[in-house]
C-alpha cells in the first residue's frame, strides 16, 4: 500500500506538465456517472453514522445554549465539527478507494487514516485563507494609494477593474477548486506540501474545466437530492394518513411528518393531546428523523464521488495520461 500511495503522489505532482487535449464530454460522462456512489454500503454506513453523531451533538448543543451554558454548548459544537469533519474524510477515502480500485479498507481504518489526514486538508485550506487575507492586503493597499490627491482618481480608473476580475477569479478558484478539490487531492495520497502544490496547479490551468465539471457534479447531486425528497414526502404523508387511519389516534397526519423534513414537533398544550398520540408522535419523530438523515447521505455520497471522479480526471489529463482511461 506504501508503494501505491507513493505513486498516487508522485502522480499528484505530476500536474505541472503540459495538459493535453480535454475530452470534455467524456469528462462529463464520468462525473455523472458518480450517481453510482449511492450503492456504496461502507461509505453510506460511514456518512449517515456521521450525520446521526453530528446532530446528535448539535442538538445538545443547542439545549445546553438554551439553558446559558455556553461552556457546554462551546464544547459540544465543537465535538460536531469534529465527528462531521472526519467522518466525510473517512467516507472520503472509502469512495477514492473505489474510484482508483484499490483495494477497499475497513470502516474502522478508513476512520483511524482519516485521523491521520485530516491535518492535511486544514493545513491546505488554511493556505488558501493565508492567500485571501495576502489578496486582501494588496487591494486595501491600492484603495489606499487611490485616496492620494491628484493620482488618487486616475489610480483607481485602474483599481475598479483589478478588484473585480482578482475577487471574482478568487471566489471561483475556492468554489470549483480548493474547496471541493482539496480533500480528494489527499485521499488520494498526496501529503500537506504534495496538497498545495496540486491544488494551486488546478486554480492556474485547469479552472475553467474544473468550473464546468463542478457545474455537471451539482447538477447531479441536485437531481439525487430532489429525487430523494420527493420520494420521502410522498412516502411520508402515506404513512402519516395509513397511520391515523390504522392506529386510530385523533392527531393530524402533518404531526408525524415532522421528522421526515428535519424538523422536531412540538405539543404547545400537552393536556389536549391523548397520551398514546403523544407516544406515537415521539416515536413518527425519531423515525422520521433516520429517513430523513438517510435521504440527506445520498446527495452528499454523490458528492464526494464526483469530486473524487473530477480531480482524477484532471490530474490524468495533466500528467499526459488518457484522463479516461
Amino acid at each position: 500500500m506504501a508503494g501505491s500511495e507513493k505513486h498516487e503522489r508522485d502522480a499528484g505532482t505530476a500536474m505541472s506538465s503540459p495538459m493535453v487535449s480535454f475530452d470534455w464530454w467524456r469528462a462529463l460522462i464520468r462525473v455523472l456517472a458518480s450517481i453510482e456512489a449511492v450503492r456504496d454500503g461502507r461509505a453510506l454506513y460511514v456518512l449517515l453514522a456521521t450525520f446521526c453523531g453530528a446532530g446528535l451533538a448539535m442538538a445538545c448543543a443547542q439545549a445546553s445554549l438554551a439553558r446559558d451554558d455556553l461552556a457546554w454548548a462551546i464544547g459540544q459544537g465543537a465535538a460536531a465539527l469534529f465527528v462531521a469533519f472526519y467522518g466525510v474524510n473517512a467516507a472520503g477515502l472509502l469512495l477514492m478507494d473505489r474510484a482508483l480500485a484499490r483495494p477497499a479498507r475497513d470502516v474502522v481504518d478508513a476512520m483511524e487514516d482519516a485521523l491521520g489526514i485530516g491535518h492535511r486538508v486544514l493545513l491546505t485550506l488554511l493556505c488558501a485563507v493565508l492567500v485571501g487575507v495576502l489578496l486582501a492586503g494588496v487591494l486595501l493597499g491600492l484603495y489606499w494609494l487611490s485616496s492620494l490627491p491628484r493620482i488618487g482618481p486616475w489610480l483607481f480608473t485602474l483599481v475598479v477593474p483589478l478588484t473585480v476580475v482578482c475577487i471574482s477569479l478568487f471566489l471561483m478558484a475556492v468554489a470549483v477548486v480548493v474547496a471541493p478539490l482539496t480533500g480528494p487531492t489527499v485521499w488520494a495520497g498526496a501529503s500537506a506540501i504534495e496538497a498545495i502544490q496540486t491544488v494551486a496547479t488546478m486554480v492556474r490551468t485547469h479552472l475553467l474545466q474544473a468550473a464546468v465539471l463542478a457545474g455537471g457534479l451539482s447538477l447531479v447531486t441536485g437531481l439525487v437530492g430532489a429525487v430523494s425528497s420527493l420520494l420521502v414526502v410522498i412516502g411520508g404523508r402515506v404513512m402519516a394518513e395509513a397511520s391515523v387511519l390504522v392506529l386510530g389516534v385523533d392527531i393530524p397526519p402533518e404531526a408525524l411528518m415532522g421528522g421526515l423534513i428535519g424538523q422536531g414537533v412540538q405539543v404547545r398544550d400537552p393536556s389536549h393531546v391523548a397520551p398514546e398520540a403523544l407516544q406515537y408522535i415521539s416515536a413518527a419523530t425519531v423515525g422520521g428523523g433516520v429517513v430523513f438523515a438517510i435521504a440527506l447521505v445520498l446527495p452528499t455520497l454523490v458528492y464526494l464521488r464526483g469530486v473524487c471522479e473530477i480531480y482524477l480526471t484532471l490530474r490524468r489529463a495533466a500528467s499526459g495520461e488518457d484522463s479516461l482511461r
